[in-house]
């Protein structure tokens, strides 16, 4: 039935992903890769990635989305016709990738293989050592945020990166107006003047908020973290901005604010680190944080997970508020 079931999922994801390339309508096309996204997301689940699933469901289906829509209002309602000879050669590029990529796929090892090389090597070791080392259920957090630490270090400043690159070539997001509301424009205000979309976006921003805070801090015991948590607590903050307008968002955090989350996240994550070194210690070597060392490790995660979601809030947020802000520039 899995199978079955993925195969079928599988089918829709190519479906649309043929949709998504012959349509000409660009609104139509930005639907289409929301729902590609989600079809990838439950896929991700059906294969066990519930860390991903979250990620992909949050960032693909929703922030993205809400970007591209902001993109489509600087852009043309239809995709301008291109030459013959570009399609056919970008069909011939599609071509030959595929091919090779399913050439490479007869090395694989079958899906769930226990003689694969990953479950003969590298697995064991984490299953054996987690709870010795760490004593947490989540594996996959152990490994993210203690034994590959300085790995996710470099992810978040990758995201961070990405921050301050849309603000320079953006710009900081508009500090809202008077607080009068006599200057809002009409992309100010939001769905403010529909009803339906409010009240059902007001009934559920403080069930994603709060659903934002239980994948943050557990994920030791579940799926989640700090990049699936900031992901989901942006939606939040992003729908907020989509029914109330950009400019009172905007007041209840304040781009200063953002700016803040950004940098004091990616701090708090190399802080921890620099903080084991003075307690005598590696990097990122959380065990010297307490007393007991499996207590430090538990501590250690706890706050640089931490960082990772306040730096993917305020990244995501800049994003949005950089692009949703250049209509009315």
């Amino acid at each position: 039935m899995i199978i079955l079931f993925g195969v079928f999922l599988l089918t829709l994801l190519v479906i649309t992903a043929l949709a998504i390339v012959r349509t000409d309508h660009l609104f139509v096309a930005v639907i289409l890769t929301g729902i590609f996204s989600l079809l990838i997301a439950a896929n991700f689940f059906l294969l066990d990635a519930a860390d991903v699933a979250l990620t992909e469901a949050a960032i693909g289906a929703g922030i993205s989305s809400v970007l591209f829509f902001s993109a489509l209002s600087l852009a043309p309602e239809y995709e301008r016709p291109s030459g013959s000879a570009n399609r056919l050669l970008a069909l011939l590029v599609v071509a030959v990738i595929t091919l090779i990529v399913v050439y490479a796929t007869f090395d694989k090892p079958r899906f769930g293989d226990p003689m694969a090389p990953v479950h003969q090597h590298v697995a064991p070791w984490y299953i054996e050592k987690t709870p010795v080392y760490i004593d947490i259920p989540n594996i996959v957090t152990a490994v993210l945020a203690s034994f590959r630490g300085y790995d996710t270090l470099g992810e978040v400043f990758v995201v961070f990166t990405a921050g301050i690159g849309v603000l320079f070539l953006l710009g900081l997001p508009p500090r809202g107006g008077s607080g009068d509301g006599s200057d809002a424009s009409d992309a100010g205000l939001g769905l403010r003047h529909y009803l339906i979309p409010r009240v059902v976006g007001r009934f559920l921003i403080p069930f994603i908020f709060l659903f934002g805070l239980y994948v943050q801090f557990h994920g030791e015991y579940g799926p989640g973290g700090g990049f699936q948590a900031g992901a989901i607590v942006a939606a939040a903050f992003i729908l907020y901005a989509l029914l109330e307008g950009q400019e009172q968002a905007l007041r209840v955090l304040p781009s200063g604010v953002l700016l803040g989350l950004v940098s004091g996240g990616a701090l708090l994550y190399g802080g921890v680190g620099a903080a084991c070194m003075v307690l005598g210690s590696s990097f990122l070597d959380y065990s010297v944080l307490h007393a007991d060392p499996v207590t430090g490790q538990q501590l250690g995660i706890l706050l640089v997970e931490a960082g990772v979601g306040m730096t993917v809030v305020g990244v995501l947020l800049i994003i949005f508020h950089a692009f949703a802000g250049r209509k009315s520039r």
